[in-house]
């Protein structure tokens, strides 16, 4: 890493936080943000800080941040938009690398007094303490258990997707999306103004980063951009990077200015630097979670030829119409392996030549990982999606008397055929659960769901709610490969 991201690491991994604002008693940001660093099980010491002292869960109150013993990492200031310089101020003389901003009330508000307040707080960082903020939900370290606003339950397991947000909410919905999705995180920082660190360094800093694999972002303006246009490049010629664009339209841009006073830029200009650069472009939250859960579940490869396993007679033919509109091929088998794959189908109504209709929801286990051995056997097969329809259990449940989905889905075994079949044949398995039973004496599907969601995860098999979700999110990486063993073939 560069000597000179040392101080932001040192902010994204501290040893001793100053929270500044904290109430002992009702609710406050302060005391949140504490009980939520607390919650999640921060590694290392905390310094609760307001004027009228006291304690709170077994801390003392210190009443000035230059009462706390010995120096500070960072400082998490809470207070009202007034008070915030001389916070900063005293974060930087206990020796912070930096402070992260929660107060609002700057420039967003519009007014020559929250303008004249952010001003100040640059002036100050460019004295040598690194501000994220104001404005915003802080940032979010799994391997520290530095955490975001309210974010007392996140994961605690690290992983390769670092995601950079002018949105606290984004940040926070990101980061709970993760959890169940099996996204796991490197480092998420909500920097809203970005009066001092923002999109560009912040780019820079996860391009080095080798906890970092996958970089998403959510931006709705940017400062430099001739020097976002050169750190995006960077980045995309070393990793993928998943961008979702707010302020794409007039309406989203006014929107903008009101939410983090930013300036957002023509759309035409933002997809042509996006597609100059090789960056991944989504569309919305939904759309970002898909990419990088299948950036970090599957290898960079150019995938053409799928093959699509379950689901139905007209689930296949929508499946072969959305890969033919992203340049995918959907190939018949050769007669011979369709014969094969015939023999091992329930009958009658299923069919073999890929799509293979596998004509009844209940084929067990191992039947279904001889049957995606067999298709990942072609050679014109480079990606398999298996889409189960898990909710049909619900019938078998009441015809067998009742009993819970749960007791009767195999789903630990599921995953573990699948994971087989794809080291067997080197071909990644993605996996389709629709849902289409949401009432509410369907709950028992949404558990079961979740719960396969887990086994997959665990086995690192992408789950994708619907089928043209997991083609778009294969195409992604698809083109983001290709482009990039073109651009660089010495890059593997």
């Amino acid at each position: 890493m560069n000597k000179r991201f040392k101080q932001l690491t040192r902010m994204f991994e501290p040893e001793h936080i100053a929270v500044i604002g904290v109430s002992s008693e009702g609710f406050s940001f302060g005391r949140a943000i504490l009980m939520s660093l607390i919650n999640i099980g921060f590694n290392g010491t905390l310094y609760p800080v307001n004027p009228k002292g006291g304690t709170i869960a077994g801390l003392s109150i210190y009443r000035d941040v230059r009462d706390i013993p010995g120096s500070i990492d960072l400082g998490i200031i809470t207070v009202p938009a007034s008070a915030v310089p001389e916070a900063v101020i005293a974060c930087k003389e206990k020796g912070a690398a930096g402070v992260e901003v929660l107060s609002a009330g700057f420039r967003e508000t519009d007014t020559p007094e929250g303008i004249e307040l952010e001003e100040r707080l640059a002036r100050i960082a460019s004295c040598g303490i690194r501000i994220v903020g104001p404005n915003c939900f802080g940032i979010y370290n799994p391997k520290s258990g530095l955490t975001l606003l309210p974010g007392p339950d996140l994961s605690r397991t690290p992983g390769p997707v670092a995601f950079i947000s002018q949105s606290g909410g984004m940040t926070i919905d990101f980061a709970h999306i993760g959890k169940w999705r099996g996204i796991r995180f490197s480092t998420m920082v909500s920097f809203g103004n970005g009066v001092d660190l923002r999109e560009t360094e912040l780019l820079e800093y996860f391009t080095e980063d080798t906890q970092t694999g996958v970089i998403g972002m959510y931006l709705e303006g940017i400062k430099d951009g001739r020097r976002f246009y050169q750190a995006l490049k960077s980045a995309c010629a070393a990793k993928p990077v998943i961008i979702c664009k707010g302020g794409m339209s007039e309406y989203g841009q006014r929107a903008a200015m009101s939410h983090t006073a930013s300036i957002s830029g023509s759309s035409e200009i933002w997809r042509a630097i996006l597609s100059q650069c090789n960056a991944v472009q989504a569309r919305n939250l939904d759309e970002s979670a898909d990419y990088a859960l299948a950036f970090t579940s599957l290898p960079l490869r150019d995938y053409h030829g799928i093959s699509i396993i379950g689901g139905g007679g007209a689930i296949g033919v929508m499946a072969a119409d959305i890969a033919a509109e992203g340049g995918m091929t959907i190939p018949q088998f050769e007669p011979s392996l369709q014969e094969e794959i015939l023999a091992l189908l329930p009958r009658p109504g299923s069919s073999a030549k890929n799509p293979v209709d596998v004509a009844n929801p209940y084929v067990a286990p191992d039947i279904l990982e001889r049957i995606i051995t067999a298709a990942g056997q072609c050679p014109a097969i480079d990606i398999q999606i298996v889409v189960q329809l898990l909710y049909h259990y619900k019938a078998l449940a009441i015809q067998l008397g009742g009993p819970c989905i749960r007791d009767i889905v195999p789903l630990e075994q599921f995953a573990e055929s699948f994971s087989r079949a794809s080291a067997k044949t080197g071909k990644p398995v993605v996996v389709v659960l629709p849902d289409y039973k949401r009432e509410a004496e369907a709950m028992d599907i949404a558990e079961t769901i979740r719960r396969a969601r887990a086994y997959y995860a665990q086995k690192g098999i992408p789950v994708f709610d619907d089928v043209e979700r997991a083609l778009h999110a294969v195409q992604a990486v698809s083109r983001y490969s290709a482009r990039r063993m073109n651009r660089a073939p010495s890059i593997p």
